[in-house]
């Protein structure tokens, strides 16, 4: 006798948003603990370009992932995740105008903007690096906070040519905004990282360098201790910090990075050692990632991530549904 029916959502069925969570466009109505906003901008790119298609291809992966409302069961904590009463809806992408870079940011801003001043937190798809700007500008009133910047890439140049919103930019612009605060760079590395003035300028601001070798050598643990207690920050994670071996499918690859395993033991740190105020996960290129495990690496981390953010929510009672319940 065959078993009562359920509902299974597999996959492949259904409306594509990031984990199947939710999809919320209106920010009048928006009521979440986090809310997802893909950001399909690439104008900042200097080399190979399609991270316009990034946003579609981590949602396209993210739902191999999507766990339902029971959220995801973690066997080595015994605990579960992404789970009621937390609450994570998508609000679509921001609004791009082809060959308009300040029209592109003033849109990332106000989104972000909105989403903040609903108390969510916002998690971006990117995107090049360069939206990291306008995600940073919109988060003013969620600081002062501290960065985490995960990449392959310093990512303090000052301009190329009298261009200042490339995606090499992300970091000094952010170092020049009057809320953000300490800054820390992991993964840092090899050809092409940055000028040597870059990292002359970069030390001179107090920003802390740490290759893949050195982050291995002092711990994480060790690194992140070096940020105050409970204190704000916000992360911005670049795809190309992971090894190629692993994230293929970015514009500048660079051997010698960190494995998945790495970055979610960083990002599980990060997120009991402060509050986390904002995330992107930048630079995916589908267009280079024919397998797909680009996307499909980038759609885990981003999932992780807000489980733990989620996770210390729900330890500190802060969680939209348990605001409601009292």
């Amino acid at each position: 006798m065959r078993d009562e029916k359920e509902v299974l959502n597999l996959p492949f069925v259904g409306i594509t948003s990031f984990g199947k969570y939710p999809i919320q466009t209106d920010f009048e109505h928006l009521e979440a603990d986090i809310a997802i906003l893909g950001v399909p901008y690439d104008l900042g790119t200097q080399w190979r370009s399609g991270t316009k298609m990034g946003p579609r291809g981590i949602r396209d992966a993210s739902t191999l992932y999507s766990f339902g409302l029971k959220g995801s069961y973690d066997y080595e904590r015994d605990d579960f995740y992404l789970a009621q009463p937390a609450k994570i809806v998508d609000c679509g992408d921001v609004d791009m105008v082809h060959g308009d870079l300040h029209q592109c940011f003033e849109n990332i801003e106000e989104a972000v903007k909105k989403v903040v001043s609903k108390k969510a937190v916002p998690v971006l798809l990117g995107g090049d690096h360069s939206i990291t700007i306008p995600h940073a500008r919109g988060l003013a009133e969620s600081g002062p906070f501290h960065v985490v910047q995960i990449d392959a890439h310093l990512d303090w140049a000052d301009h190329r040519s009298g261009q200042r919103f490339g995606q090499g930019s992300p970091i000094r612009r952010m170092s020049e905004m009057d809320h953000v605060k300490e800054i820390l760079s992991l993964g840092i590395r090899g050809i092409g990282s940055s000028r040597k003035e870059d990292f002359e300028d970069a030390e001179a601001y107090g920003n802390q360098i740490f290759s893949p070798q050195k982050v291995r050598e002092i711990t994480i643990e060790k690194i992140i201790e070096s940020l105050p207690k409970g204190e704000k920050i916000f992360v911005t994670l670049d795809i190309d910090a992971l090894d190629p071996a692993v994230a293929h499918g970015t514009g500048t690859p660079s051997p010698g990075g960190f494995s998945y395993d790495e970055v979610k033991w960083m990002l599980e740190k990060i997120a009991d050692h402060g509050e986390v105020v904002g995330f992107d996960l930048v630079e995916v290129s589908p267009p280079y990632d024919p397998t797909g495990v680009t996307s499909l690496t980038a759609a885990r981390l981003i999932l992780d991530f807000m489980g733990y953010i989620l996770k210390k929510k729900e330890q500190n009672g802060q969680l939209i549904g348990q605001q409601t319940v009292k």
